[in-house]
Order: C-alpha cells, then sequence, then structure tokens
C-alpha cells in the first residue's frame, strides 16, 4: 500500500531524538511544522503528537506552544535525575502504548525518529496490527534495521532547507548564555 489521499494517519515525533540529532549533526534546529506537513502528505490526519523531555535545551514554555499551534497534541515528562547524577528521559514506551492504542483506528502510523528501539514496535505494528509504518528521520543517525523494518523512509537530512532551521548568530548567542 502506497500513500493514498484516504489513508488515516497518525504522526507520533520523538521530539528529543530529532532535537540532538539535527544539533550534532546540522548545527541546526527542526522544523518541526514542515515535518508534520511531509507526514500527512494530503492524508487526512487523525493525531499529531510530540513527546517533549523537559530539559535544559528544551523547557521553554513557547516551544511547547508553538508545537500546539502547529497541530501537534503535546505529551511533556521532566527529565529524571538519579543520586548518582544519572539522567534519563526518553518517550518509548510511551510512545510505543499510544502507537499501539490507535492502530486499530487508523491505515498508516509516521514514526518520527531514528531510535533503534523502536524496531519490534514496527514489527508489531505491521505484523500484528496490519498498519503501514513510515519512518523519518535524519539518515546519518537512524538505526539501519529501523529503516529496513519500516515500510517506507524518509531522510530528512535531504532536504535540509525544508526540514532544519539553521541558527543564527542570535539564537547561537542566545544557547551561549543558557
Amino acid at each position: 500500500m502506497e500513500k493514498q489521499k484516504a489513508q488515516r494517519i497518525s504522526v507520533f515525533v520523538d521530539v528529543q531524538n530529532l532535537f540532538y540529532s539535527a544539533r550534532a549533526l546540522y548545527n541546526a534546529r527542526v522544523n518541526f511544522k514542515s515535518i508534520l506537513e511531509e507526514a500527512t502528505a494530503g492524508r487526512m490526519l487523525i493525531r499529531a503528537s510530540a513527546y517533549v523531555i523537559r530539559t535544559e535545551e528544551i523547557k521553554k514554555e513557547q516551544f511547547f506552544d508553538a508545537l500546539s499551534r502547529i497541530g501537534y497534541e503535546i505529551k511533556a515528562k521532566d527529565l529524571q535525575v538519579f543520586a548518582g547524577g544519572a539522567k534519563k528521559g526518553d518517550w518509548d514506551v510511551g510512545i510505543a502504548m499510544d502507537a499501539i492504542e490507535q492502530a486499530p483506528k487508523i491505515d498508516t502510523i509516521v514514526l518520527v525518529s531514528g531510535d533503534g528501539d523502536f524496531v519490534p514496535l514496527v514489527e508489531h505494528l505491521r505484523r500484528a496490527l496490519g498498519c503501514r509504518v513510515e519512518v523519518m528521520a535524519f539518515e546519518k543517525s537512524t538505526n539501519k534495521q529501523l529503516k529496513e523494518t519500516a515500510d517506507s523512509f524518509t531522510d530528512l537530512g535531504k532536504n535540509t532547507k525544508k526540514f532544519l532551521i539553521k541558527n543564527t548568530k542570535r539564537t547561537q548567542k542566545m544557547s551561549a548564555k543558557k
């Protein structure tokens, strides 16, 4: 099954995965609006969810408001800091549970992440629930098996003008002050 206008889709965005990949690979920020437009491709969007961990880099309410205005439902939680100083923050289980719950109501799931931990989820959605699964991420930081397991893969790095917002000198200075 290819992309068709009548497809009902849900989009799941692993914000941290994209945020840190864009920063490390391109010294840029992610254009989440362009990603949602590309993901939907004129199809019937049922739900778009952005999963965020509140950190020093990503904690501004402006950012959450901007994602909401674009059309994302925000799911946020705080970074866990353990006694020894170790930190943990991910939404892998939350994304997996939401995708499995929504799968019976949709035709296509678009997972926006390069995290290889999602391979079993993609396999389950395809095999057990009959969903088409598309993955969008930066190929340079995407798990090879995740790309191979999905029905299709979109490399966001092939069109950086569309999917990235270059850091200006002003935003670089603001980041340095934090």
